[in-house]
């Protein structure tokens, strides 16, 4: 039975502002009437992905926010630099909504069959604006949560355990036969160690310190290398030749990990070959998919001619599998929901407490074991 439907609902939004600043603040929004095949879902829980801060701060200093506002209705006010202004000019005094997934109670329908079979369902959606108390979605975005599941289990169902999938998926049609993962103890980190255990896809595990080389040992992955070690670049080398491994994903993005992976990918395929001036024919494949480090790029050539360095994003990809694979994807996900596509979160706030500048400061560092969930109708 529908829920009566509340005319207006919080909603949280970002405006880049003329002045060169980012503005965080609560918005009251009209809730609108699900049409035909829309449902209108009560968002109980939202996860902050590293995909949510590029939209939610746009590269505004954290460490010289703001607060402003009331309790109830907390105003954050952030500066731009340079770059991050002109990054953002398009986005300039358009208020938008953040929050790329969450999940929660359908609570209304449209008129259509599909709608109406989720009515009073658990529903976990990746519809965007999902830091919302309220969102009208199309039934087809909505994924529906297995019997005991709850929506805290069901808010991350999307953006990590899709692109963990992805990457297993594009690995497969580009011809590798394993597997390269920076940032590797990160919730993705430890969803992709598990799905790789899983379907024996062999993989290596790059971190950042000797505590996320215990995490993932204990886990179970074989392969685990610190690049903080001096021997990082010997240990990824050693893997790599173990592996045979040409396929990496990075989430660091800046700085010269990339550079250093297919490095050590070289050293791995001419290890005990013959010499060429041009390296192995083999290819070698560093796709970026994240920023942790927000500098360039560097590149140091010392891995012969066949390599590429590219971007990759869960979007296109889902585009270029089309919808029956996607279905498929997501039929697995929500099998494996709190076993293989688990996630872990070590602090809930409100949406008002979002906006907090010691929350804001925390999750905005991406810090490894500091995952946060937004419960908007708490």
């Amino acid at each position: 039975m529908a829920e009566e439907r509340p005319e207006r609902a919080l909603q949280l939004r970002s405006l880049v502002t003329r002045a060169g600043t980012v503005e965080l603040s609560l918005a009251e929004v009209e809730v609108p009437e699900p049409s035909e095949g829309q449902v209108l879902v009560r968002v109980e829980a939202a996860p902050v992905n590293p995909s949510d801060l590029g939209l939610l701060l746009a590269g505004a200093d954290v460490a010289k926010a703001e607060a402003s506002g009331t309790t109830e209705r907390p105003v954050v006010t952030a500066p731009l630099d340079a770059g991050a202004a002109r990054a953002a000019a398009a986005r300039v005094g358009e208020s938008m909504p953040v929050g790329n997934e969450g999940a929660g109670r359908v609570v209304a329908a449209g008129a259509s069959p599909a709608a109406q079979a989720l009515l009073g369902k658990l529903v976990a959606v990746a519809g965007g604006a999902m830091y919302s108390q309220v969102r009208c979605v199309d039934a087809a975005a909505c994924l529906v949560l297995p019997d005991g599941a709850t929506a805290a289990e069901g808010a991350a169902a999307f953006v990590n355990p899709m692109t963990a999938l992805g990457m297993v998926e594009t690995m497969r049609a580009e011809g590798h036969t394993a597997l390269v993962h920076t940032a590797a103890a990160s919730n993705l980190g430890q969803m992709l160690n598990r799905l790789c255990l899983e379907d024996g896809v062999p993989l290596v595990n790059i971190v950042r310190s000797p505590a996320q080389v215990e995490l993932l040992r204990d886990a179970g992955a074989t392969y685990v290398c610190d690049s903080s070690s001096e021997t990082f670049m010997a240990d990824l080398t050693e893997a790599l030749r173990a592996t045979s491994a040409t396929l990496a994903f990075d989430a660091v993005g800046g700085g010269t990990l990339a550079s250093r992976i297919l490095t050590a990918m070289e050293a791995a395929l001419t290890s005990g070959a013959a010499f060429s001036r041009y390296g192995s024919t083999v290819h070698k494949q560093v796709y970026l998919y994240g920023s942790l480090d927000r500098g360039p790029t560097e590149l140091r050539r010392s891995y012969g001619m066949a390599w590429g360095v590219g971007g990759w994003l869960l979007t296109p990809f889902l585009v270029a599998a089309g919808p029956e694979r996607v279905e498929a994807m997501r039929r697995r996900v929500a099998a494996g929901l709190t076993t293989t596509f688990a996630s872990h979160f070590s602090d809930t706030v409100t949406l008002a407490g979002a906006l907090g500048l010691e929350a804001l400061a925390a999750y905005s560092r991406m810090g490894t074991g500091r995952k946060y969930l937004v419960t908007p109708n708490a």
